[in-house]
């Protein structure tokens, strides 16, 4: 019989700078005697941030909800904003947080992303915006949203949270759309603790963002607009400055624990593990299964239930939906009869531990526990 992990083995695990190199990093901080309002650290990430991400225009923030909620001003959206169910409560909530309507379209049952063949029905004259996710990283379909946007004349804002360093056909995931939010939290494959940055497809939006960030403050005596505090700070850009050379290596380890995980449950009944876009370039942010109960033998619920008896610590990522919150639930377009697919699939997955930290037995381990615990 199996024994429990005997520390808790998280769904993840942040990627840590070296200490010593922080505190050097600390001590040129400290020389500057400026620890936020745009400083050295903040220009150095967002200039490196830039080459690797091969965008022209990028902008760090305080976090991802805030650069969400800035982009949705930057490009003056209102109305109706058509979206998922299917992501985290940060998306929806940017919209509320402007006075927008989200509206909710169902998934795609294979990628979990937005389904562009369900958009054009929910589009009516209030309707300003798309706001798609790129669901653990796997694109959405861009090229076909993009030509309903262009039909109706509708922005386009994607959170790419998930999709750090994701590139579709040789092109960053960022030059799809008007504008792409990224993550930069902890959890995340790169971070700065807490944080994130927009990338915008128009010079004259990261102007405008860059002020909103900074209370819609322009030069030194004009407020242009109302703004916010967005503004990242000096040490937490220095963290993102340590980490993103071992981004790449931690990448390369997750695409191994991934491919161990995918032939250990490949062929488990009942199990279907997500598996490699053709044409993607993945950065493997989270390895997601899907259990079916019928021939499983156990419910979603009852396998996180149990796993955690084995000290695994997964997450049912993402449930509930957006669509089923308190605050949102009464919007005709979160009626359950509406979406399917995204409750059959928020009631069957399952995120796995998945950082560049684990071991191959640690991988083995979840997987004969799973395959144990299968009636």
């Amino acid at each position: 019989m199996l024994e429990p992990f005997k520390e808790p083995i998280f769904v993840t695990k942040p990627l840590l700078p070296d200490i010593d190199e922080l505190h050097k990093m600390l001590e040129l901080i400290w020389e500057s005697n400026q620890l936020s309002n745009n400083g050295a650290m903040v220009k150095q990430l967002e200039r490196e941030l830039s080459g690797y991400l091969g965008l022209d225009q990028l902008s760090v923030f305080s976090n991802g909800t805030v650069a969400l909620q800035i982009a949705c001003k930057a490009l003056r959206l209102s109305g109706e904003v058509i979206t998922t169910p299917f992501t985290f409560a940060a998306t929806a909530h940017s919209l509320a947080w402007n006075n927008i309507k989200p509206v909710f379209c169902d998934i795609e049952e294979d990628t979990f992303n937005l389904n562009p063949d369900c958009i054009e029905a929910l589009i009516t004259q209030n309707t300003t915006a798309i706001l798609p996710v790129h669901v653990f990283g796997n694109p959405c379909n861009v090229e076909k949203i993009q030509r309903i946007a262009e039909k109706y004349g509708l922005k386009v804002l994607y959170d790419a949270a998930h999709a750090f360093g994701v590139k579709v056909n040789g092109k960053p995931i960022a030059s799809f759309g008007d504008a792409s939010m990224f993550s930069f939290h902890a959890t995340k494959i790169f971070h700065t603790i807490e944080g994130g940055a927009l990338a915008f497809n128009d010079p004259y939006l990261k102007e405008r963002a860059d002020s909103l960030r900074n209370f819609g403050i322009r030069g030194t005596d004009y407020v242009m607009e109302p703004g916010t505090n967005g503004k990242l700070n000096e040490v937490q850009a220095a963290v993102g400055i340590l980490l993103l050379p071992k981004v790449e290596a931690e990448i390369e380890k997750r695409k191994e624990i991934t491919k161990q995980y995918g032939q250990l449950l490949g062929n488990v009944s009942g199990i279907t593990v997500s598996k490699d876009m053709p044409g993607v370039t993945h950065n493997y942010p989270y390895f997601v299964i899907r259990i079916d109960k019928d021939k499983y033998g156990l419910s979603r619920d009852e396998v996180f239930d149990k796993l955690k008896e084995y000290n695994v610590i997964s997450r049912k990522y993402f449930y509930p939906l957006c669509s089923n919150y308190q605050c949102y639930s009464d919007i005709p377009s979160a009626s359950v009869s509406r979406l399917p697919v995204a409750n059959k699939i928020a009631d069957t997955v399952l995120a796995l531990p998945l950082h560049g930290r684990m071991q191959a037995d640690d991988v083995e381990k979840i997987c004969d526990i799973i395959k144990g615990i299968m009636p």
